[in-house]
């Protein structure tokens, strides 16, 4: 496939061939016009000068001078140029010297009713010829003649060769200039494609990190997504090797347990007791360290994912769960709210602390999300035990091996941090006066103009 550079090159080159094409041939066009017309002006001049000389008697004789000072042509045999006249009865009263017989017995007369002017070929010569019939008055009556020019078109032949010559010429040298201009142009308009090429050749090779040269406002938008791109898989291809080397940690100390109370344990109820416990465990371990190696940070031109509808599919799957419970589930959210944030991650997050929710929740179970300047909070409250400031802050603190996870909370929070982590959001927990308590989380993103808020009750 050629090359963008041999593309636009072979557009302009073909382009640029069409112009000059086209342009030569209007201006050789509008020059024969302009020519042809100021020939024609020319004959019509020469032929009213013959008018002037001529003199006509009250019998309709013509009679004309000897010579011609202003037209030195008419007396000279084969110059080219000829004049005659002709009666009404189209024979020829008067011919200069310069005019052939043949050449002058080869002309249809009876064409010459009218002024014309028109090329003509006598003895396979081009010729110009101008017939302009008059009406000459005397004291006795009108007389018919025509006044007929036949001029050589040799002369204004060549006038439109050499023009031919020297437009196609000047034409085909300013074709090759701009040509060479245009290329050098692209050379130099397409330098930071090459550029940026070159950089990721060197992203590739490993001697570079990322496209850190200067490009033009054009190339900068994609030279920044392409840089949040790379910077994208080296997170995620990160958080792959930290999973599975938090993994092989992780699972280090409960298999030792599993090897010490195979040797040492000789009560088979105990040690299936310990293999249980440390089997759940590990399971517990292995599933964090998958999800929070599955956790897909924010992309650049992800789609928006609208808030609403996830809310609601969560709260609908979370009350059949447990149905044991029926609290009253207050949902309070602008509409329009929409993130920029993988669905699968939106879905696990919310799901996670809605099902906290609706675990810990006596009678109510609030979500509400909001705008707060150029942030979105989410915000999930229920009316289960309180939680201080000392115990929300240690719940959220975490290790980076699974099984430092606090107690009682499994790896929900966990995989919540991570994502939100990932995602440029934050966590905290609020509590709510004596009983209760909130979970905050906020998202630095933009979203469309938040309609009136909707209010939903079960």
């Amino acid at each position: 496939m050629m090359s963008l550079n041999q593309r636009i090159l072979s557009s302009a080159f073909f382009v640029l061939i069409l112009f000059v094409v086209g342009t030569a041939i209007t201006l050789d066009r509008a020059f024969q016009d302009s020519a042809l017309a100021a020939l024609q002006d020319r004959m019509l001049g020469k032929l009213y000068l013959l008018m002037g000389d001529a003199e006509v008697d009250s019998d309709g004789n013509l009679a004309m001078p000897e010579e011609f000072p202003g037209f030195p042509q008419m007396g000279q045999l084969h110059s080219g140029t000829a004049a005659f006249i002709t009666n009404g009865t189209q024979q020829i009263v008067w011919q200069s010297l310069s005019a052939s017989p043949l050449s002058v017995s080869l002309i249809n007369m009876s064409l010459a009713d009218r002024q014309q002017f028109k090329r003509v070929m006598l003895n396979d010569i081009p010729y110009f010829l101008y017939h302009y019939p008059v009406q000459w008055e005397t004291e006795v009556k009108d007389y018919p003649f025509v006044f007929h020019l036949l001029m050589d078109s040799a002369l204004f032949d060549n006038q439109i060769d050499q023009y031919e010559n020297t437009l196609w010429s000047w034409l085909a040298v300013i074709a090759l200039l701009l040509f060479i201009a245009q290329a050098i142009a692209l050379h130099w308009g397409l330098r930071p494609m090459r550029k940026v090429a070159e950089e990721l050749n060197l992203i590739e090779t490993g001697q570079q990190e990322n496209l850190g040269g200067r490009y033009p406002v054009e190339l900068s938008k994609l030279t920044d997504n392409i840089n949040s791109l790379i910077q994208h898989e080296r997170k995620h291809q990160q958080r792959y090797r930290n999973a599975l080397a938090d993994l092989a940690h992780s699972l280090k100390t409960p298999l030792a347990i599993l090897q010490g109370a195979i040797k040492t344990e000789t009560d088979p109820h105990k040690l299936k007791l310990l293999a249980t416990q440390q089997i759940e465990r590990m399971d517990n371990i292995v599933q964090y360290q998958l999800r929070r190696a599955a956790t897909i940070a924010k992309l650049p031109g992800a789609r928006l994912i609208r808030l609403q509808p996830i809310i609601e599919k969560i709260v609908n799957a979370v009350s059949r769960a447990h149905y044991s419970k029926q609290p009253r589930i207050d949902i309070r959210l602008d509409s329009a709210i929409s993130l920029q944030i993988d669905e699968g991650d939106l879905l696990e997050l919310l799901g996670n602390l809605v099902d906290n929710a609706f675990k810990w929740c006596r009678e109510k179970v609030t979500i509400t999300a909001c705008r707060e300047l150029d942030r979105i909070v989410i915000k999930i409250s229920d009316d289960g035990p309180h939680i201080s400031e000392t115990e929300a802050s240690k719940i959220l603190q975490r290790g980076v091996r699974a099984d430092s996870s606090v107690p009682g909370h499994g790896i929900g929070l966990a995989i919540v941090q991570d994502i939100l982590q990932a995602n440029d959001g934050q966590l905290t927990i609020v509590p709510e006066g004596a009983a209760g308590k909130s979970f905050v989380i906020s998202f630095n993103q933009s979203f469309k103009t938040p309609e009136s808020p909707r209010v939903f009750r079960g």
